[in-house]
């Protein structure tokens, strides 16, 4: 009996230790379930009453009507919408990498010592921060084709063109500027995170390498990126997500450039206001986008 005694009340301590680790579990859930709840509501909701709507062909005044998978027949049959899904991958896959590569390359610089630094990352980050609004209609006046520097700077001054044109009126040259126009605003989120990574890697590495005689390339391929992989990776899945989804920039912009959320918000709630095609197209252009993050985590992150 002697000894079964601590036996049997260290038994006893970890059976309490157990129950009073399930209760704080529960009280943690207790405390973080209605964010949970209210989170849930607000992502799941829309989702299902998106996918109720995409099945009806909906009536601004009286009852929708049923029709099953015809507005999915009817978009996938629709030229302008291929024509949309072309624009946004050209549109995603070009800001993305102009992103990336100029973060990039920024950050590499900006990694360096030298004077103002402080200023001059500061000043960098101006197109990030300023209010779309304003640097969308700067970038209008820009390249108005009466009064805007594009035209004054490339026409009466250096003669380039036979006569003046709105540059962001046609829909090539529109894609082109709106293409320009995310990356300059964007890539200072891509240097901010890339920077911060370099930052922090071990210059011993560095050292090593130059007492091998290893060049500037070597050193990036071999020390720089790969402590950059997992960070690039990232941005890059961000920058694809943004951009997928970008309606502000690209409407405010110009109304040329169909990508597929303005290609959306202007047959939901323009014309004829088909919203149930709308809502077809955003259920399409959500799973499009699942796929590719399903797709890009597994293969090329490897989590």
């Amino acid at each position: 009996m002697a000894v079964k005694a601590p036996a049997l009340r260290g038994n006893r301590m970890i059976a309490k230790a157990h129950a009073l680790r399930i209760e704080e579990e529960r009280f943690g859930w207790k405390l973080i379930l209605p964010s949970v709840i209210i989170i849930g509501s607000l992502i799941i909701y829309p989702i299902i009453y998106n996918m109720y709507l995409s099945l009806f062909d909906v009536k601004l005044q009286g009852a929708n009507i049923y029709i099953g998978l015809q507005n999915y027949k009817n978009v996938l049959s629709d030229p302008s919408f291929w024509h949309a899904v072309l624009t946004t991958f050209i549109y995603v896959i070009s800001t993305t990498i102009g992103t990336t590569l100029i973060g990039l390359g920024v950050a590499l610089v900006m990694v360096k010592n030298f004077p103002f630094r402080g200023l001059v990352r500061a000043l960098i980050l101006l197109p990030y921060i300023a209010p779309v609004i304003s640097v969308v209609f700067s970038w209008q006046f820009f390249f108005d084709p009466v009064n805007g520097l594009f035209m004054h700077v490339t026409y009466d001054m250096l003669h380039l063109f036979d006569k003046r044109f709105n540059l962001i009126g046609s829909p090539q040259n529109a894609v082109i500027v709106a293409i320009i126009f995310n990356i300059w605003r964007s890539f200072p989120f891509s240097y901010l995170m890339i920077l911060s990574r370099l930052q922090s890697i071990d210059s011993s590495g560095y050292e090593a390498a130059e007492i091998d005689g290893a060049s500037s390339w070597q050193k990036f391929r071999y020390i720089t990126f790969p402590e950059l992989y997992f960070v690039i990776g990232s941005i890059v899945i961000l920058r694809v997500i943004w951009n997928f989804n970008k309606f502000e920039d690209v409407y405010l912009l110009t109304d040329n450039v169909k990508v597929l959320s303005v290609y959306t918000y202007f047959k939901a709630f323009t014309g004829v206001m088909d919203q149930g095609q709308g809502a077809a197209l955003a259920l399409i252009q959500f799973l499009l986008l699942i796929g590719f993050i399903l797709f890009y985590v597994k293969k090329v992150l490897k989590w």
